[in-house]
């Protein structure tokens, strides 16, 4: 009677091993995108960083003026932000200006080169931001 139960008890049958190799299959199949878009998310926080900093420059400039002019405010020169400090983190790419103060920050290759745009309003003598709706990061879900 003893032989007979460790017979039975000697281990996992093929089927039950392929079973659990498919589960595991499955469970990586998953896992595996949402993980990469987790760190490119991550990454393009840097960018979102960068991006803020000149959005701060461009509501210091804008409040210290006193007349409260955007178009004083427009460009990297006027707002006292240097482009290479903007761009010093490892997946930050470029900063660039568009007209009344908006401004573009695009990320590096490993952020698929999405970027963020931010442009300003005028509301009673301050600013208000917006993310210009054209920002790619918007549709790779970064931001």
């Amino acid at each position: 009677m003893n032989k007979q139960m460790n017979k039975a008890q000697q281990g996992f049958t093929l089927i039950e091993l392929m079973i659990v190799v498919a589960i595991i299959g499955i469970l990586a199949a998953i896992a595996l995108p949402a993980y990469q878009t987790y760190t490119k998310k991550a990454k393009f926080s840097e960018v979102v960083l960068a991006a803020s900093s000149v959005k701060s420059a461009v509501d210091v400039c804008y409040q210290t003026r006193g007349d409260n002019d955007l178009t004083k405010c427009d460009t990297a020169a006027e707002v006292g932000v240097s482009a290479a400090r903007v761009t010093a983190g490892s997946h930050v790419a470029s900063l660039s200006w568009d007209s009344n103060g908006a401004f573009t920050v695009t990320g590096e290759a490993s952020v698929d080169g999405a970027d963020y745009r931010l442009a300003p309003s005028e509301v009673n003598g301050s600013l208000t931001w917006a993310t210009v709706s054209s920002s790619t990061c918007i549709a790779a879900g970064l931001c």
